[in-house]
């Protein structure tokens, strides 16, 4: 794509306002990641609330469609199971990662009344855990933990009893749902994008290492603070507005991402790239 003769690559930080001329704003700035959104959780607030505004703004200057990729933080703890979108969340607004939940949050309130004040052209969609190749092997999810973990033969870290669930999404799969959520006209959302397919963590770890051939053992560490027990999306309002559905399980799925990783590993690129978050900050998500 970048060498599309229509493609221009702009490096902006998105609390600052800019000016553009464009069709279609997809907006996806904030760091994902418990590692990297507790860095600097005041910037991952400005990024969220801030961002927000400025890309609404300039959607609403040249009328735009704007997609705002929000996630299913925004349920925190939820006590119900699966998470459907008229669930209205269970989240602890100062906790270590209110940052990143409350952001979220705020962004989707702000969404929502620039679409009813200002008439702005919105798509809204929760992302649920999401993975795949180009992951960085740093990035802290724990998917790329328990990847790179395994392949270097180092232990498998879970926080926990590894009781806790998670529903993994192939990317290929996520990116299809919200280019679908951005063409479709019978919703603004919002939509929860994920794999309804649901996986304890313990049960995670021990696929990993099977499909990686590993000869690491399982570490239990303590659980952090606030992090979710269960997680699983409802994808009705997905399947009746997109006629969407995720299609890689999760074998298939992790099996090329431990293939990308192995490559990794093995070329002279992983001289270029940190490896390992800090054991304390990895994180289930």
């Amino acid at each position: 794509m970048v060498d599309h003769r229509d493609f221009e690559l702009i490096r902006h930080d998105i609390t600052q306002p800019i000016l553009l001329e464009v069709d279609r704003v997809y907006n996806l700035a904030c760091p994902a990641s418990p590692v990297h959104y507790q860095y600097n959780p005041v910037k991952t607030v400005k990024t969220s609330v801030l961002g927000t505004i400025n890309m609404l703004g300039l959607s609403k200057r040249v009328r735009a469609r704007m997609l705002q990729a929000s996630t299913s933080e925004v349920y925190g703890d939820p006590q119900t199971h699966p998470q459907r979108e008229d669930y209205w969340g269970n989240v602890n607004p100062i906790g270590p990662r209110a940052c990143y939940d409350e952001g979220k949050r705020v962004a989707e309130t702000l969404c929502f009344d620039y679409h009813r004040q200002n008439g702005v052209d919105i798509r809204v969609v929760r992302i649920f855990n999401t993975y795949g190749p180009r992951m960085l092997m740093d990035d802290g999810r724990v998917i790329s933990n328990f990847i790179v973990q395994a392949l270097t033969g180092k232990d498998i870290t879970v926080y926990g009893d590894g009781s806790q669930s998670r529903s993994f999404c192939y990317v290929d799969d996520l990116v299809s749902g919200m280019t679908k959520m951005m063409d479709q006209i019978s919703t603004v959302g919002p939509v929860n994008l994920g794999n309804p397919s649901e996986f304890t963590i313990l049960e995670l770890a021990q696929l990993i290492i099977e499909l990686a051939g590993s000869s690491s053992r399982v570490v239990h560490r303590p659980l952090p603070q606030d992090d979710p027990t269960r997680r699983r999306p409802d994808i009705e309002r997905a399947r009746e507005h997109l006629g969407w559905a995720p299609k890689i399980a999760l074998r298939d799925g992790l099996e090329r991402t431990i293939a990308y990783f192995d490559a990794l590993l093995r070329s002279d690129e992983v001289h270029r790239v940190t490896m390992g978050a800090k054991p304390e900050l990895m994180s289930a998500d």
